[in-house]
């Protein structure tokens, strides 16, 4: 009987140290496993962040002084424009700042790609930027609305070439510029009655051929081409 109670503790004993040597084994894969835990909640935030960072939208509270910001070091300052006619290139004027930096900004961003010359006006103007289809909302609504101030005082007159911001449509008596559309002139020498209306902000300084050729494309009603005028790319060039 002695060593039947013998074998029996022993067979408990050895059972409670089996158990004991389990546990920590338990305790390890809890740690891990929170550290995991950890890890996936810091990596969510790091992308929360980052997305809240890239969904920045201009306003008409913040869009003046994003733009002061975004053109201080800013160096380049031309843009090439290719169209389905073929491409032209415009320079940009230091001394407007905010129209300049919102073009270089709307360029970087890839807005104007996709976009079309949606009015022609033979001997006058072709105005681009905007477009009728949803694309092109989008990524308004994803950039931001607001308004530029006009900027006339610098001396600029809308000779041949002149690239000019066209003010918006809404209810806008102090001529605030539409900061998503632009116009070219091309009557020769000039549009001078445009001057300390609208804002020229620079101009074209190759490829003034194709921007005729869009001036004579035929065009319907609101003076919109019959057939599309796209500008298939914007881009920064030196």
């Amino acid at each position: 009987m002695q060593i039947q109670r013998f074998y029996s503790f022993t067979i408990l004993l050895l059972f409670l140290m089996v158990s004991c040597g389990e546990t920590p084994k338990k305790k390890q894969n809890t740690a891990e496993e929170t550290i995991t835990q950890k890890d996936s909640v810091e990596r969510d935030s790091i992308e929360k962040k980052k997305k809240e960072k890239e969904k920045f939208v201009l306003t008409e509270d913040n869009a003046i002084d994003f733009f002061f910001d975004y053109q201080k070091g800013l160096t380049e300052n031309k843009v090439k424009i290719t169209t389905s006619y073929g491409s032209f290139t415009v320079e940009l004027y230091d001394n407007v700042p905010y129209h300049k930096a919102n073009f270089i900004y709307l360029t970087k961003k890839g807005y104007f790609n996709g976009t079309q010359f949606h009015r022609v006006v033979k001997n006058f103007i072709i105005q681009g930027g905007s477009s009728d289809d949803k694309e092109t909302a989008r990524k308004r609504r994803e950039i931001g609305r607001y308004l530029l101030p006009p900027d006339t005082r610098k001396g600029y007159k809308h000779h041949r070439g002149t690239i000019s911001m066209p003010s918006s449509e809404i209810d806008n008596p102090h001529m605030l510029a539409s900061p998503y559309e632009f116009f070219i002139v091309v009557t020769n020498p000039g549009s001078y009655h445009l001057d300390g209306d609208f804002t020229p902000f620079g101009r074209v300084i190759s490829g003034m051929d194709v921007v005729d050729e869009i001036n004579h494309v035929e065009v319907g009603d609101g003076d919109w081409p019959h057939q599309n005028v796209y500008i298939e790319k914007a881009e920064i060039v030196n």
